[in-house]
């Protein structure tokens, strides 16, 4: 059965944040993940991890910003990392080294980076070219903390003009870069929506190595793992026939929403049998 860590930005929702850990704790997870911690010190995000028994498997660099104020609010300014955009380098490195001190603190040993959003009219063989230089940048960062990179494709519905789409695309970028310090984030969801065939996929990119983090959700609607068109219990039982030995983030919205215990009544597809 893979590991599987809750996300803590889509999971216990009704709950504030601070005390969403203590309630993954209580529903059996072992492990959390979630998508930006800038709006907290890290050590105010280390205390109640600590005092849950958790591990942090996994958080977002910052997606902009050069200070903290401008980090914690890139998001809901509509940025989606500054990775393969020109002219936004010193921005980018001041992202990953924040990155690298909240992770130190949490004890955490993968960070998503995220692309950017494609301007209009521009170049993408100049937008490749600085994605890959700032990714080997990133890489030797991370190599010295002892920590991994991860990029992922993220699907055109949900994030129109993000800049990594496919699977192969990511890939290949991280063949480029040529550091170990580099994976791939395979999540199952924006895969089936872009590209389908997600069983062949598991089978072509997990025995490579280059895998370091799974995502899950039901599709189309990014409910539960048991609704929609995906049947995870068949996925599940592959992902362990190959032998990957990683974590699997739960990367769903609640089908109760933020209702009182909404999160706890849906986790009944853990209890499945796989296949």
């Amino acid at each position: 059965m893979p590991r599987f860590a809750a996300n803590l930005s889509f999971l216990y929702t009704e709950h504030p944040f601070l005390e969403r850990f203590a309630a993954a704790a209580a529903d059996g997870f072992a492990g959390v993940e979630f998508l930006f911690p800038y709006a907290w010190a890290p050590e105010a995000l280390a205390a109640p991890l600590q005092a849950a028994g958790l591990q942090q498997v996994l958080f977002n660099a910052p997606p902009a910003g050069s200070d903290a104020a401008s980090m914690a609010s890139a998001w809901d300014r509509g940025e989606r990392g500054t990775a393969c955009l020109p002219g936004r380098e010193a921005e980018f490195q001041a992202g990953i080294t924040t990155a690298l001190r909240y992770a130190a603190v949490l004890q955490c040993p993968r960070i998503h980076v995220m692309a950017g959003l494609v301007p209009q009219a521009a170049d993408r063989a100049v937008l490749h070219a600085t994605y890959v230089r700032n990714l080997r940048w990133a890489a030797e960062q991370a190599q010295q903390q002892g920590c991994t990179l991860l990029i992922e494709p993220i699907n055109p519905r949900d994030m129109p003009g993000y800049f990594l789409v496919h699977q192969a695309q990511a890939h290949a970028v991280v063949a480029e870069v040529g550091s170990p310090h580099l994976q791939v984030q395979m999540d199952l969801y924006h895969c089936q929506v872009t590209e389908g065939d997600v069983a062949s996929k598991l089978r072509q990119y997990l025995p490579t190595g280059a895998v370091g983090h799974i995502q899950i959700a039901g599709v189309p609607e990014r409910q539960e793992p048991s609704q929609g068109e995906l049947h995870y219990p068949y996925l599940l039982a592959l992902v362990d026939e190959l032998g990957f030995d990683g974590w699997v983030g739960c990367e769903y919205r609640p089908r109760l929403g933020a209702q009182p215990g909404g999160t706890q009544a849906g986790l009944g597809w853990r209890d499945t049998p796989l296949r």
